[in-house]
């Protein structure tokens, strides 16, 4: 009996160990990526940073475990890169060099199951999956001025955590500039001032010739009167 109670009691320790473990008790993490280059080249070397956060809000309290970032090819071709912690919590960095080809990237999170991050193009650029919509953190700020990407400083309760976007895909907006102060209101609508210079002065020659032409009269014309002019000339 004392031998049953003994092996029952242990088996309810174990259990309760391995539900109090992150993976298993409810606990989930994201991995969040610095900015990245515009474009990966195969063979070159890329200094990568990334953040681990629990619940993808804030970082886990304690010994994470091993971290980085893990590659697969779609032939089953794995490259694993180990991180390195950085000084700001969650954060860390690792150094990548890829070969040609398409790439699932996943976040390696210590205790906590991996995170599919995206799919990396080589020659090309990653695409990153998007994170689920209700990041809310706990009000509270855990970083300096070095934080995750989409997290604003003062650590207000209804923060939503947003993932990067890679250089790529930042465009930016079409900036209106105003004429500068002194110029025509034509000119800063794309008309110089010498083709409105250059079109008055045609017109004004056109008006010209026509006035000529109606002071002119015919050779043919006989006067209203019936006289005509006689010219005599000396000799």
């Amino acid at each position: 009996m004392r031998r049953l109670l003994f092996v029952l009691s242990a088996a309810l320790v174990l259990a309760a160990g391995w539900l109090a473990t992150p993976a298993n008790a409810g606990g989930w993490a994201m991995t969040y990526l610095d900015p990245l280059p515009d474009r990966f080249q195969p063979g070159t070397t890329y200094t990568v940073g990334f953040w681990v956060l629990q619940h993808g809000t804030h970082p886990f309290e304690g010994d994470l475990g091993k971290t980085g970032l893990r590659l697969t090819a779609a032939d089953g071709e794995v490259m694993t890169f180990d991180g390195t912690a950085r000084p700001e919590a969650g954060h860390y960095v690792t150094s990548i060099a890829v070969p040609k080809g398409t790439w699932k990237v996943e976040g390696i999170q210590g205790l906590f199951k991996e995170h599919d991050v995206g799919t990396l193009t080589v020659p090309g650029g990653l695409k990153i999956n998007p994170p689920p919509q209700d990041l809310r953190g706990d009000g509270k700020d855990y970083w300096g001025a070095i934080r995750p990407p989409g997290f604003p400083a003062g650590g207000t309760a209804d923060r939503v955590a947003a993932a990067p976007a890679p250089a790529s895909a930042l465009v930016p907006a079409p900036v209106s500039v105003p004429a500068p102060a002194g110029k025509a209101a034509d000119e800063a609508a794309g008309f110089p001032p010498y083709a409105l210079l250059l079109a008055g002065l045609g017109g004004a020659a056109v008006t010209l010739a026509g006035v000529r032409l109606a002071r002119r009269r015919p050779m043919d014309e006989t006067p209203a009167d019936g006289k005509t002019d006689t010219i005599t000339v000396s000799g």
